[in-house]
């Protein structure tokens, strides 16, 4: 009789303990939180609009970056950088609605051409702020820069 009941008390342990792990949340079923950034304007004015965003930890955000303007821009925060674990990048076509291409992988800083518009698929996973929003050095000096918070 002990071998059975040590057989029983083995196989519920066993279907305890191996049981396959799950995750609280599944991020690829949450709804994302959607933001747009414009870099410059059609006017030519050097910022971004708007100038401060503001992210949350865990939340599949998809932050939309246009360039309205006739001259390229970056886009790009080490501290963003930092604290967010990036899904993908999408290149859209003029119109912003049809994908061209996707990119995988970290990603630190973005051009985005004259005229063009991508999305930038990701979740915060660390909060903070951060001031080091800009493109270029020498457009951060003449206004083209901003600040993210992440809570």
């Amino acid at each position: 009789m002990k071998p059975r009941l040590l057989l029983i008390g083995f196989s519920v342990v066993s279907s305890l303990l191996f049981q396959p792990a799950w995750a609280a949340g599944d991020l690829t079923k949450q709804e994302p939180k959607r933001f747009h950034v414009e870099l410059s304007n059609a006017a030519g004015e050097k910022r971004f609009t708007p100038d401060t965003l503001q992210f949350e930890t865990g939340t599949l955000t998809i932050l939309t970056i246009s360039n309205n303007s006739q001259k390229s821009y970056y886009f790009g925060s080490n501290g963003l950088a930092d604290s967010v674990y990036t899904r993908k990048i999408v290149v859209l076509d003029k119109g912003g609605k049809e994908p061209l291409a996707e990119i995988y992988g970290p990603i630190r800083k973005v051009e985005v051409y004259p005229g063009q518009v991508l999305e930038w698929w990701f979740v915060p996973v660390r909060t903070g702020q951060f001031d080091d929003l800009m493109s270029r050095k020498s457009e951060a000096a003449a206004g083209m820069k901003g600040t993210i918070e992440i809570r």
